[in-house]
């Protein structure tokens, strides 16, 4: 069995060869993206390559179906020159963002004057959970913290508070969340959002 000898320097592709080549591949996609993909899914033709090889066509039937679909569902349809243009090309990037960003969970509850509850959520050591909340009609008392096998910490304590947001980090097992009371003397809502790393979210008056 003969082993194959391993390239000389002089054999390997330079720099300039390496960069001439991404270039070329960069200008063949961008070709591809303007005169097939934008013209056959968007009905997109800036230079009438699309039209000429019938792919226009098939963009403009596309747009036409997702627009009867849309009204079909009484969804307000956009305006302007082709509206699903712009969600088809960065529609995955800006639903990847929304998914990272939206709340796992969210709790509106409502207390009276001196009235207390808790919000908790099962967590394991070492998993993270970001918070945000806001108060109407008044001020709010609140104790964060953590407890689970014989073990307690607080994490942040406020009075007459009226918004909070930040994230914390469980330190050990077990339960982790809010100690709430009105302190006010009218009825005020609360309102927590929560995300992150955590399994049942409960609330316990």
């Amino acid at each position: 069995m003969n082993n194959a000898q391993e390239p000389t320097t002089d054999e390997l592709p330079s720099s300039a060869q390496l960069l001439r080549s991404t270039l070329i591949a960069l200008a063949a996609a961008i070709a591809i993206l303007v005169t097939v993909i934008l013209p056959s899914e968007y009905a997109i033709d800036p230079t009438g390559v699309g039209r000429m090889l019938g792919l226009a066509e098939v963009g403009e039937t596309k747009q036409q179906v997702a627009a009867e679909a849309t009204q079909d569902r009484g969804m307000p349809q956009k305006t302007g020159n082709r509206p699903g243009a712009l969600d088809g090309i960065f529609g995955l990037f800006v639903s990847t963002a929304h998914a990272q960003e939206a709340w796992r969970d969210e709790a509106t509850f409502t207390l009276g004057s001196g009235e207390p509850i808790e919000t908790k959520m099962v967590m394991k050591k070492g998993e993270t959970v970001e918070y945000e909340w806001a108060a109407e009609g008044g001020r709010m008392n609140f104790d964060l913290h953590g407890h689970g096998g014989g073990e307690s910490v607080t994490y942040e304590k406020g009075r007459d508070q009226t918004s909070g947001k930040g994230s914390f980090t469980a330190t050990f097992d077990g339960e982790h969340g809010w100690f709430w009371r009105n302190r006010d003397s009218s009825d005020v809502t609360v309102t927590l959002k929560v995300r992150g790393e955590y399994g049942a979210f409960k609330r316990s008056q």
